[in-house]
């Protein structure tokens, strides 16, 4: 087993204690919150070489890096989408950095490269990714990222000509985007991450070819941090949506013609359920949890008084809708129920013309559709079949391969079953495992876990080279439906929401008991991996239970559970989890927040926490706080390391040297820890 080489580095306590409705809680590491300061900057290249003395000397790690690239280094496609019978999308070849964006004329045409990154001679972390393409085909909105921010911009291609408009929006948060429908100007909402004003909300019109200094307010929703301004269009009308974010998110929706002969008009007022709209020529269909927790498509019919007619055309059942789309004169809509997708066909009056052929262990996606063609785009995967793009038409009732990643991996070779288990207080939950056949039929195994629970996230099956590669190595991987997810209908989620967040980490907990208790694996032999929200539940899991696991791997996570909120647009999940400032939600918070309980003198785990400067959906501070904290506090021989990035962020757009030695460290790791085969 490796051996760290260089000397943890020191994390300086500069203790600031704060009084929450009379409880004093003490902030050891609050600042390392300030990432520019120059402690803090040396503090992270102290971090970096620890890490690196410890990585970089794993037996076996070229053969490691061998097979990701391997994994990694294959042709892709992903943002497909159909406009006037052309795909756009993106395309990346087995040895290119990023990918580039490509346009086919019809399902057999030949693939035209219209925007290759590297082009621009910016570096490898610039991406790009189309979004949009106008009415009359001439011209594509794509946006420009660099590195793993959340934040981009977002510019205009001539199509034919491959000519960059000067018409952009500079970086900053693209809240809404719509083409007038003759193409000659566009309307937006832009958050610009240099504006002098950073919660302006409002909605401009921008006349292709001129300034933007001369751009046209149409809309104005306030000024404040707590609204999100947002829009939509059909052919003949702009929807203004603003969400104000305060106890409960609450939403008025506007309506406005493009003529803007008229002022807006207000259709809905503080409506606190979910509405997402579709405009068909003069029908507005819907899909609402307004008197459907399970939600249902419907048809709204206005009224001049507000009191609209609801009529529903695909009516709410036992199968929660996870997405909807309109193709033709057809509508297409998945559901979920006991982890088995499900896609149903009807027609725009609502009766069922039937169902897409599918398999119980594929997860599938409504990815795009042409709404004057009778096609739609699905993805589909699962835990041992990467991702393939299919053309699915209603007439034919067959779905065509439209493209496939393929990776080098035999899903022959593999299998699954599912367990259930019984959780602390007496629910039954269930667990995928997967692994070789072998594995799947012995004890003592290997094992990586993960799950979600959240934001009614469910998880299905899906390929993960992370997990692939284990288990070619022989592990087990465990993957139980916790609650927070919806797989099991909206109160699913709500049983693990806000103040019941718990009930999330204790499935999680159960399902490592469980597989200790029948044998899977052994002690020392359990790893568990997650990120974002499943990095918040690792990171609980972990201080709640650290005797349970000999690895863990916690990505880009929320982890000081008291302060997340105040950080970018945190506060915007206050629904999701609470926040201090209630004092019910401050006394669940503080009892579970990964950072505040992690306790000195307990030994610890292997302990990998993954983050980077960019992140600006969990703030990087999460990872550097708890790092510091947990190396401070722990009493065993195990590594606790941060693995960070300047590059880093929230959203998947490494170029691929990149990812091909981020996801090599984390398998140099975990088969470090475990003695894997490599």
């Amino acid at each position: 087993m490796s051996q760290l080489t260089v000397s943890r580095p020191c994390s300086t306590p500069d203790p600031v204690t704060e009084i929450f409705h009379g409880v004093s809680v003490t902030d050891p590491y609050r600042w390392l919150e300030d990432q520019d300061s120059p402690r803090t900057r040396t503090w992270i290249e102290e971090q970096t070489r620890y890490a690196r003395s410890y990585l970089d000397n794993i037996p076996g790690r070229e053969r490691i890096r061998e097979r990701i690239r391997e994994f990694l280094a294959v042709e892709t496609y992903d943002s497909l989408q159909i406009a006037g019978g052309r795909y756009f999308f993106r395309k990346r070849l087995p040895d290119q950095e990023q990918p580039c964006i490509y346009m086919r004329e019809g399902a057999d045409g030949k693939d035209r490269l219209l925007i290759d990154p590297s082009e621009r001679r910016t570096g490898k972390y610039t991406a790009v990714k189309p979004l949009r393409v106008s009415p009359d085909g001439r011209l594509l909105l794509y946006e420009v990222k660099e590195g793993g921010e959340r934040t981009g911009t977002f510019e205009l291609l001539e199509i034919e000509t491959r000519k960059r408009l000067p018409d952009l929006l500079p970086r900053g948060y693209l809240r809404g985007f719509s083409f007038a429908p003759d193409s000659k100007s566009f309307y937006y909402v832009h958050e610009a991450l240099d504006a002098k004003r950073p919660f302006y909300r409002a909605t401009y019109q921008h006349v292709l070819g001129t300034p933007t200094s001369e751009d046209r307010e149409i809309f104005f929703a306030g000024e404040d941090e707590r609204i999100r301004l947002s829009l939509s269009s059909d052919e003949k009308r702009l929807a203004f949506f603003v969400h104000r974010f305060l106890e409960k998110t609450l939403t008025d929706i506007y309506l406005q013609s493009f003529d803007a002969l008229t002022p807006p008009k207000l259709i809905f007022s503080k409506i606190d359920y979910l509405i997402g709209l579709r405009f068909l020529d003069d029908k507005i269909l819907a899909i609402t949890d307004r008197k459907a927790p399970n939600r249902r498509i419907v048809e709204i019919r206005l009224q001049e008084n507000g009191e609209h007619n609801w009529i529903d055309v695909v009516p709410e059942s036992d199968m929660p809708i996870s997405h909807w789309l309109v193709a033709g004169d057809s509508i297409y809509v998945s559901c979920v129920k006991e982890m088995i997708h499900r896609i149903f066909v009807f027609d725009l009056s609502g009766k069922k013309l039937g169902e897409i052929p599918t398999r119980s262990d594929e997860t599938l996606r409504l990815i795009g559709a042409s709404p004057d063609a009778d096609e739609i785009l699905i993805e589909t995967e699962s835990f041992t079949e990467p991702i393939g793009i299919f053309r699915y038409s209603a007439k034919t009732n067959e779905r065509a391969l439209w493209a496939k990643r393929s990776v080098p991996f035999d899903p022959n070779d593999f299998d699954y079953s599912q367990i259930w288990f019984m959780s602390k207080d007496g629910t039954r939950i269930p667990m995928y495992l997967v692994g070789r056949r072998d594995v799947l039929e012995r004890s003592g195994n290997p094992t990586i876990m993960t799950s979600y629970g959240g934001y009614g996230v469910s998880m299905t099956p899906q390929f993960s080279i992370f997990v692939a590669f284990l288990l070619e190595r022989g592990c087990l991987f465990a993957l139980p439906n916790i609650r927070g997810g919806s797989e099991f209908g909206v109160e699913w989620h709500k049983a693990a929401k806000r103040r019941n967040r718990q009930t999330a980490f204790n499935d999680f907990l159960c399902a490592a008991e469980w597989l200790f208790k029948t044998g899977r694996t052994a002690p020392g032999k359990l790893g568990i991996f997650g990120g974002s929200n499943s990095g918040l539940l690792v990171g609980a899991a972990l201080t709640q239970r650290p005797d349970l696991f000999g690895a863990v791997v916690c990505m880009v996570p929320m982890l000081d559970m008291l302060r997340y909120h105040l950080f970018d647009n945190a506060h915007i999940w206050k629904e999701e989890f609470g926040t201090v400032e209630d004092p019910d939600d401050f006394a669940v918070l503080a009892k579970y927040s990964p950072y505040h309980q992690v306790q000195d003198g307990v030994a610890y785990p292997a302990t990998m926490i993954v983050s980077g400067d960019a992140d600006r959906n969990c703030n990087p501070l999460h990872a550097r706080k708890m790092t510091a904290r947990l190396q401070t506090a722990n009493t065993s021989n195990h590594p606790i390391f941060l693995d960070y990035s300047k590059f880093r962020g929230h959203s998947p757009v490494l170029p691929l040297s990149e990812r091909v030695e981020a996801l090599t460290d984390r398998m140099a790791f975990l088969c470090n820890q475990f003695q894997l085969p490599v």
